[in-house]
């Protein structure tokens, strides 16, 4: 869990910036090779790979074809590990997640009618509402009121969209350093009373409890706040593009709203940009890398890949209702550091896309001048939901 002008696009904002917009200038490229090749080199050197078969030999890497890296436990000094901590630390979330969701799944209904209907304003209603719904998995009830507060502030200037660009440098950069310290101070406290054998509370208990009391608590931090980008960023704004289409495209709303999930995420994936590095000179795809060069794996040119995809530009869930997702689908990377929560996370998605396509009429206006916010993440652009109940009362906040 850890992120183009198209027909799906256009009518949501305005045309993008190939200068400035990395999306749209590695769009251009790959429309400029008119599927002759699925790896290249681009205008800024580095080489982009974005045919399904060398995507998947790459962040698969079974023969070393890379370094071997981990997106979501990447950290300044390198990557966590070993690797059975990251698998004790995926399993354990996963499970608290899942047995969360699994107890306060009549929650949805309320959380949707309080928090969307009658108007909510995406993407950020989105991120708001799973922060919401997951916010004891973040921290369990009987943490620090401040550590709450500072984890909803986190939230507030780092993971919404544009968060980052509302706040001048030197305050982010004060608020980070007390953000970091409050959380460091929590870490230490729950090192200091492991005890082996008790349940985790929060993802926080997880990072820490599979992480081990001899671990330096900056890199169980840092761990911690992948999950929280994960969680609300990720699980918010794929929510957000699922709500988006839906509300622009009333007529091909799936009956299955698993095939409206996997819609989203295959013109939108969140996670839309790998980087890696090659582990020795090779030919890939046709084109010679060496460990000086930078991969750049970008999934959500394999899921609009010609070659492998029918209208492939166009939001068309029914298409799942026959194809069952193949290598040209990846919305949550590939390999042995796919996404530990991905099933649990659809699922959450799943819920809510059937109770608005079911309970709710749903209509969207863009915000004007509102364009798709590339970042390590793919969030929508800026628009306006409205909700009302099928038999013409509004829902009530």
């Amino acid at each position: 869990m850890k992120s183009s002008p198209t027909h799906a696009a256009r009518g949501a904002g305005r045309p993008l910036d190939r200068r400035a917009d990395p999306l749209a200038r590695i769009r251009a490229e790959f429309d400029g090779l008119n599927g002759l090749s699925g790896v290249w080199r681009s205008a800024r050197g580095e080489v982009c790979v974005a045919d399904p078969e060398a995507v998947r030999a790459v962040m698969g890497n079974r023969h070393g074809t890379v370094a071997e890296t981990s997106d979501f436990f990447h950290h300044r000094h390198g990557v966590f590990g070993p690797r059975s901590a990251q698998i004790a630390i995926g399993r354990a979330a996963r499970d608290l997640i899942r047995n969360h969701l699994s107890a306060h799944r009549a929650e949805l209904d309320r959380l949707v009618a309080e928090r969307l209907a009658p108007h909510s304003e995406w993407p950020d209603a989105g991120n708001l509402l799973v922060l919401s719904h997951l916010r004891e998995v973040l921290l369990h009830r009987d943490a620090p009121a401040d550590l709450r507060t500072t984890v909803e502030a986190i939230v507030a200037r780092a993971v919404l969209a544009g968060a980052r660009r509302r706040h001048p440098a030197p305050s982010r950069l004060l608020f980070r350093r007390r953000a970091l310290r409050a959380l460091r101070r929590e870490v230490q406290v729950r090192q200091d009373g492991l005890d082996g054998s008790s349940t985790p509370r929060d993802l926080l208990d997880v990072v820490v409890g599979r992480g081990g009391p001899a671990t330096d608590p900056r890199e169980l931090v840092e761990i911690y706040l992948s999950f929280l980008f994960a969680v609300v960023g990720s699980v918010g704004f794929a929510l957000g593009w699922s709500v988006l289409l839906m509300g622009t495209h009333p007529d091909r709303v799936a009956a299955d709203p698993s095939w409206t999930v996997r819609e989203a995420l295959r013109l939108w994936p969140v996670a839309w940009l790998f980087a890696r590095t090659p582990s020795r000179v090779q030919e890939l795809g046709g084109t010679r890398v060496t460990p000086r060069d930078r991969l750049v794996v970008c999934s959500y040119l394999v899921h609009r890949h010609p070659g492998h995809w029918d209208r492939p530009d166009e939001f068309v869930p029914q298409r799942w209702a026959t194809a069952a997702p193949d290598a040209a689908y990846l919305p949550f990377g590939h390999g042995p550091h796919t996404c530990a929560g991905a099933t649990v996370t659809v699922r959450l998605l799943e819920d809510l896309v059937g109770l608005l396509s079911r309970d709710w009429r749903l209509s969207v206006t863009p915000h004007d001048g509102a364009a798709t916010q590339v970042g390590p993440a793919l969030a929508p652009p800026r628009f306006t939901a409205t909700l009302s109940r099928p038999d013409g009362c509004p829902g009530r906040r």
